[in-house]
Formats: structure tokens, C-alpha cells, sequence
């Protein structure tokens, strides 16, 4: 078992957006995030899937070129989202 807050492994994350891998399916995730935000219950229970059952607080760090962090995970997602880079983690 991971440890809660984590992010999902490699295999994990190919197990995570199975079901989202056509993009018409993330960018519907992304427009319900848009919509709603991030305390929306479906949202939230993306989010908290994705990072082992808890949102991680405070800055994610990340490893993408230019941006060393985001502020919180909401943030983080809605980059992703507004990129359509529906795939990247951090």
C-alpha cells in the first residue's frame, strides 16, 4: 500500500487514465473542474484517487521545465487542464 498523499506510481497512473485516455474524456473531466472547481465532490474524488486518498497541500512540486511548483494541487490540475496535457504528473 502507498502512503496516503502520495502520488500514484507509473503503473498506477496507466490504471488511473485507462478510462480517460481518449482526450474527449479528460477534457470532459477538465470541463467539469472548470465548471464546479476543485471542491467538487466528483472532482475531489479524482483528485484524491490520483494522490492515494488524500489532496496533497501547499506547493506540488514539479518537474516541468520552467515551473518548479504550483501553490496546491487544484492549481496544478488546472494547468494540466488548460494545457491539454491531460496526462503529465508531478
Amino acid at each position: 500500500a502507498q502512503q496516503q498523499g502520495t502520488p500514484l506510481s507509473d503503473h498506477e497512473y496507466r490504471q488511473f487514465f485507462r478510462p480517460l485516455r481518449a482526450a474527449h474524456r479528460a477534457s470532459t473531466a477538465c470541463l467539469i473542474r472548470a465548471l464546479y472547481g476543485c471542491q467538487n465532490p466528483l472532482v475531489r474524488r479524482l483528485d484524491e484517487y490520483e494522490n492515494h486518498g488524500v489532496i496533497p497541500e501547499g506547493p506540488i512540486c514539479s518537474e516541468l521545465p520552467g515551473i518548479p511548483f504550483f501553490p496546491d494541487f487544484c492549481a496544478f490540475s488546472f494547468y494540466r487542464c488548460t494545457r491539454k496535457r491531460y496526462f503529465i504528473k508531478v
